[in-house]
């Protein structure tokens, strides 16, 4: 059970640092409740899960495909973050998210899903992190199996946070709030966008 306690604060710790998913999270919470957050949440950490059961596992073949097409996963990335920031920038209430329209829950879940697939380079972070924590090639799988269940759930309880928190807010302010919500949000995925697609050169 030492390994499942292990996996939940490394999910914490990847899922913190908020980058455009968690913005995401914070404007479909805004704009539609905390449920569409919180399931948002739930894509990027089914994604930590799969990318760190890549790594436990040990499936170098999948690990070594995956970020040798790093370049055109990032790159589509990109060119997807780039998309939803403008759209979000340039929309107000009540098309006031990045998701204008998706209010279907399985559709936002399988989309931030794929966004965060886009970056296989957290294999790596995750390689880095077991051997930190003391995980090493003679692991038992069951051992494996429960340190990603640990980081699903580690970083479902993160989006569960942040999601409420923005929820909180959420009926207090009015249309203004949103619309501004919505440019800074906007304007900061634009951001990582850009970002992304410079590092690719």
């Amino acid at each position: 059970m030492d390994f499942l306690w292990r996996g939940l604060v490394l999910g914490l710790t990847i899922a913190a640092p908020v980058g455009p998913i968690g913005l995401l999270c914070i404007q479909l919470t805004v704009a539609f409740g905390w449920w569409h957050g919180f399931v948002a949440g739930l894509g990027a950490a089914t994604a930590d899960a799969s990318y760190g059961a890549v790594a436990a596992l040990g499936l170098s073949a999948v690990s070594n495909f995956l970020i040798g097409q790093s370049f055109w996963l990032r790159l589509v990335g990109g060119i997807f973050l780039l998309f939803l920031g403008l759209r979000a920038f340039l929309l107000s209430p009540p098309q006031n998210t990045a998701f204008s329209g998706m209010k279907n829950l399985w559709g936002i879940y399988v989309s931030t899903l794929l966004l965060t697939l886009t970056n296989p380079m957290t294999i790596l972070s995750f390689a880095a992190f077991f051997a930190g924590f003391g995980f090493g090639a003679g692991t038992p799988t069951s051992s494996a199996v429960l340190l990603v269940v640990g980081v699903f759930l580690g970083s479902s309880c993160w989006w569960l946070l942040l999601s409420s928190g923005a929820g909180l807010l959420r009926g207090r302010f009015g249309p203004r709030f949103l619309v501004w919500t919505n440019r800074m949000s906007g304007f900061a995925i634009v951001g990582f966008a850009i970002y992304i697609l410079i590092g690719l050169w």
